[in-house]
C-alpha cells in the first residue's frame, strides 16, 4: 500500500536537504517519517525542536524509562512503524529483554519479566493516558513516590507526542523502515506466537548505536 501522503524523495530542495541533515546521524539517509514532516520544512523544523528534547539527556526520564513509555504507547496504538524503528535502534541499548519487549508489545504490567514497581508503574501510566487519556488519583499517588514532579511533566508529554507520531505514520500508511521488526515476529509473554492471532518475533540482533535526532 503506498503512503496516503508520500514522503519527499531526493533530490530534495535546499531547505527540505538542510533539516533533514539535522534530524539524521552523519552518512544516514533520513527516515520516511522525517522525509514527510519535510513536505512542510517549517513543520519539521519545529518537530526537530521537540523530538530532539524528547531523545536528549535534558529530558528527566532515563534511557530506559523513555523507551519503554515510547515501545508501549506505540505499541497501543497499533503504531509498527515507530514501535519498529525504536525497538530496533533502541532497545538493545536501553537494556530491554526479548521478553520486556514482548510485555510491552502484547502484555501487561503483571508479567513477570518486570521485576520493579518503577518498571510496572510506567507501563500502567502508558496504558491509563491511552485507554483513559488520564491517570486517576490512586495511580498518580503511586506514581508520585517514585518520580519527580518533573519527571512525571516529562513522562505525560512524551506519552502525547508518541501518540501524535503514531497518529501521523498510521493514518498516512508509511511504509516500514527497512530492516525494523514487526508486531508478528515477537512472541506472546506466553511464548505462544503471535503470527496466527494477527498480533503485533525474534528481536534484531543488535542495535543500531546511531539514532535520529528526534522522532
Amino acid at each position: 500500500m503506498s503512503a496516503r501522503i508520500p514522503p519527499v524523495e531526493a533530490p530534495y530542495s535546499p531547505e527540505a536537504a538542510a533539516v533533514l541533515r539535522r534530524m539524521m546521524p552523519d552518512g544516514e539517509e533520513p527516515l520516511a517519517l522525517f522525509r514527510l514532516y519535510a513536505r512542510k520544512v517549517p513543520l519539521a523544523e519545529a518537530l526537530h525542536g521537540w523530538g530532539s528534547y524528547e531523545l536528549s539527556r535534558r529530558l528527566g526520564l532515563g534511557l530506559r524509562d523513555r523507551e519503554m513509555i515510547i515501545d508501549r504507547t506505540c505499541a497501543r496504538c497499533g503504531c509498527e512503524y515507530e514501535w519498529g524503528v525504536h525497538v530496533a535502534r533502541f532497545a538493545t541499548r536501553a537494556g530491554l529483554t526479548a521478553a520486556q519487549i514482548s510485555s510491552l508489545t502484547h502484555g501487561s504490567s503483571a508479567d513477570p519479566c518486570w521485576t520493579t514497581g518503577r518498571d510496572r508503574l510506567l507501563l500502567d501510566a502508558a496504558d491509563a493516558l491511552h485507554t483513559r487519556h488520564d491517570i486517576d488519583d490512586a495511580l498518580w499517588a503511586r506514581l508520585d513516590t517514585e518520580f519527580t514532579p518533573e519527571e512525571l511533566l516529562d513522562l505525560l508529554m512524551l506519552c502525547g507526542w508518541y501518540h501524535a507520531i503514531s497518529f501521523t505514520a498510521r493514518a498516512t500508511r508509511l511504509a516500514q523502515e527497512p530492516g525494523t521488526p514487526r508486531f508478528r515476529e515477537i512472541p506472546l509473554p506466553d511464548g505462544g506466537s503471535a503470527e496466527e492471532d494477527g498480533r503485533k518475533v525474534v528481536l534484531p540482533a543488535s542495535s543500531s548505536s546511531s539514532r535520529p535526532r528526534h522522532g
